[in-house]
């Protein structure tokens, strides 16, 4: 009778072994893509960041062609006017054309860190993808392996059952 027991629970031992192994390998799985789906959120965020600061950039650069026709363009100008000079040919037309090549540089520079800007995101965006994915490959990974142990016991136990019913000659023999 004992060694019906041992077999009967050696038998019950590996299943829930088994058992506890595959809710752990789904807990597993559940917690990599919990935290792959933080890691994405990331990914939503820098889109949001990049669509502020190209906003941004619109507006200041706006801003910027305003300001410099009406305070520096301007004030040329106001100036050579002023003083009585004919500011369609000459000096003043070459400083209201060497004032605009300069604003020119200083929009072209802006729109190049703009773009510098955008890559950055792009390449943290990429890398938190890229995160999110091992992520789910790590918990996928610790979930086979979790899997693998429980069957591992499960095949033991059968092992160790058929080993106790060979020993006290429960298999007819």
């Amino acid at each position: 009778m004992f060694q019906i027991l041992a077999l009967g629970a050696s038998l019950l031992g590996g299943a829930q072994a088994k058992r506890s192994s595959d809710k752990a390998a789904a807990a597993a799985q559940r917690a990599g893509e919990f935290n792959a789906k933080i890691i994405e959120r990331d990914i939503d965020l820098l889109e949001r960041q990049r669509q502020i600061f190209n906003a941004n950039f619109l507006t200041q650069a706006e801003r910027s062609k305003k300001a410099f026709e009406r305070d520096v363009q301007g004030a040329v100008r106001a100036g050579f006017g002023f003083a009585g000079f004919d500011i369609s040919q000459g000096s003043p037309l070459q400083i209201l054309r060497e004032n605009a090549r300069e604003f020119q540089y200083e929009q072209d520079v802006a729109e190049f860190n703009k773009e510098i800007t955008n890559m950055q995101i792009s390449d943290e965006q990429e890398s938190a993808r890229l995160n999110a994915e091992l992520s789910r490959m790590g918990g996928q990974a610790q979930a086979s392996g979790l899997r693998a142990a429980g069957t591992a016991s499960l095949i033991g136990s059968v092992g160790q059952a058929a080993q106790i019913g060979y020993e006290y000659k429960l298999f007819g023999r």
